[in-house]
């Protein structure tokens, strides 16, 4: 259901913002987006609360590790754009929703979709999953950035061509709020 409030589903509290939807997607639609690049990571110990409930703060290390595992099978490890070129691609934006509470010992599925390349930007859609159960999605947007200067910067041009030839055809695209499926019409 599409909302622009605050409001209750399941018993939990939700706020969508329809000024701008995240460009997720559901488990349901996945083949309508061209997942690139897909990597399994266990919920340690470490990463849980007393209860053994997944702390959210441990889920964006282990994002930012899923996002340097990607940029490695691309060809860009970070450490050597970073320490080599003196450049970076440091987060600029992060939306997340959890839709189930992940467990010490949970198999996570992280898949990553290339949205959009920009001059210097790149949006990113996450959806992570525990065996088919969906746990959380998360929209993210990447600067390119000089490290030295701390100033955004073109991607180069290898980068931007190897990111655009991971994005799906655009009319794939189907722009769906996190949080809860899109009403049928």
């Amino acid at each position: 259901m599409w909302c622009a409030r605050q409001g209750w589903r399941s018993g939990r509290a939700f706020t969508l913002d329809l000024t701008r939807p995240v460009a997720a997607f559901w488990a349901k639609g996945e083949d309508r987006m061209t997942v690139c690049f897909t990597t399994d990571r266990m919920l340690r110990f470490g990463d849980c609360d007393i209860s053994g409930t997944a702390y959210y703060p441990a889920y964006m290390n282990i994002l930012n590790g899923v996002v340097e595992e990607f940029w490695t099978h691309i060809g860009w490890p970070w450490h050597e754009i970073i320490w080599k070129e003196r450049w970076g691609t440091p987060t600029v934006h992060l939306s997340c929703d959890f839709s189930k509470p992940s467990f010490f010992g949970d198999k996570l599925t992280f898949r990553l979709t290339v949205l959009k390349v920009g001059k210097s930007s790149l949006r990113l859609a996450h959806t992570v999953h525990c065996g088919d159960e969906h746990r959380w999605s998360v929209e993210q947007v990447l600067a390119a950035s000089w490290l030295d200067s701390h100033t955004s910067m073109v991607w180069p041009e290898d980068v931007k061509a190897k990111l655009e030839s991971l994005m799906g055809p655009a009319e794939a695209l189907e722009r769906r709020p996190v949080g809860g499926p899109q009403a049928q019409t």
